[in-house]
């Protein structure tokens, strides 16, 4: 395994072309391979359970990860819920409360009405808390950190202990960061899950998803999985993901670099209630952001004074921030978390972890920062 992340993004995984010596590994559409004869199966047979084009990118985020096995998933969404069938029925999940409004529609909607999933929300920093919630049937700590948007962290080395102490499984959304930003395998997590539509494809061109593990046991059970339910990444969408992991370390670097600038600006500025960035020594947990992370992230959200007609004017004079779903491209984003990330959710259930009208994520992209500092200035004028 290659030590330095740049390096593993170019020269990682299993990314060769033995047939031809291509440089990058072709797409391989097809949906079905001609074998030799009976009992004389070939290293692929079927899309659905392998493919050349997937098989490279996925060797690569497992080495990235530290993982042993990555599946590439057609979503984020689908990933997690690839997650969610490793555990067998009425089994009772322990999540980080403010997870990402798709998780929770999954956790509330599907997971409890069809598998009689149960599900409690606590501060995972809160070992006294989540001791409380733990029942017989207790199967799944889910993770997310940084959480989507108000950038709450998990301290993943104790949440893990704490968790295989009572042999119950840990995942770790590891959207927001990536493996270049924190490696939550190595901090001691069983599973990861990535939305690739983000930072791994970073070009906003995909949708993707992936889960890494490195047990064995674990990734058995999800190749099992994976082919049974067939819900895999497209050999294009394959394609564009690992090209785009090529950059990743280049792009991570400039927007994270980027987003403390902003975080630092915005901070002091008088029509701004609040700004959450854990890169930020006034962060709450900025300590942990320290201990397990690279950098603050390529995330900045902010809370305007005002109401929303307020948001909505800031809003309509932004140049080169665009208002879109979906973060983590080259371009910066603004996203109005309570209609959009978050649109799923009550009112009620929005504003009790902190999602309010005025709550805008910024995914920084890799513009010149004079650029994007000069556009948050006139628009917020």
């Amino acid at each position: 395994m290659i030590k330095n992340i740049a390096t593993a993004l170019i020269h990682g995984g299993k990314q060769q072309d033995k047939e031809n010596h291509a440089i990058f590994p072709p797409i391989t559409t097809a949906s079905t391979f001609v074998q030799k004869n009976l009992s004389e199966q070939g290293e692929y047979c079927y899309s659905r359970c392998s493919n050349p084009t997937r098989y490279a990118y996925e060797t690569l985020l497992a080495e990235i990860e530290g993982g042993v096995y990555a599946t590439a998933t057609a979503s984020g969404v689908a990933a997690t819920a690839l997650v969610l069938n490793l555990l067998p029925k009425e089994s009772h999940i322990i999540a980080m409360k403010g997870v990402y409004g798709g998780t929770f529609r999954l956790f509330e909607r599907v997971a409890i009405e069809n598998n009689g999933h149960q599900f409690d929300y606590v501060d995972l920093n809160n070992l006294t808390e989540v001791a409380s919630k733990i029942k017989d049937n207790t199967r799944l700590i889910w993770i997310e950190s940084p959480t989507n948007p108000l950038l709450e962290l998990v301290d993943i080395k104790r949440i893990c202990a704490f968790a295989k102490n009572h042999n119950i499984l840990t995942c770790v959304d590891n959207t927001f960061s990536t493996a270049w930003n924190q490696k939550p395998l190595e901090l001691g997590a069983d599973l990861i899950i990535l939305s690739t539509s983000k930072y791994i494809g970073g070009h906003s061109d995909l949708i993707g998803g992936a889960v890494i593990t490195h047990q064995n046991h674990l990734a058995d059970r999800l190749d099992f999985l994976k082919t049974t339910m067939g819900a895999i990444a497209s050999p294009f969408d394959a394609y564009l993901a690992l090209r785009g992991l090529k950059t990743l370390a280049l792009r991570m670097s400039a927007q994270c670099a980027n987003a403390l600038e902003i975080a630092r600006f915005l901070q002091s500025h008088a029509k701004i209630e609040q700004v959450y960035y854990p890169g930020l020594p006034t962060h709450p947990h900025y300590a942990i952001c320290q201990e397990q992370m690279r950098s603050g992230g390529a995330v900045v959200t902010i809370r305007l004074k005002g109401d929303l007609t307020d948001t909505k004017r800031f809003l309509s004079k932004l140049r080169y921030f665009v208002l879109a779903e979906s973060l983590g491209g080259v371009e910066s984003m603004v996203n109005h978390s309570a209609t959009m990330s978050h649109g799923s959710m009550t009112k009620a259930e929005r504003e009790e972890i902190g999602i309010y009208d005025t709550v805008l994520r910024l995914s920084i992209g890799i513009e010149d920062i004079r650029d994007l500092l000069a556009d948050l200035e006139q628009a917020l004028e």
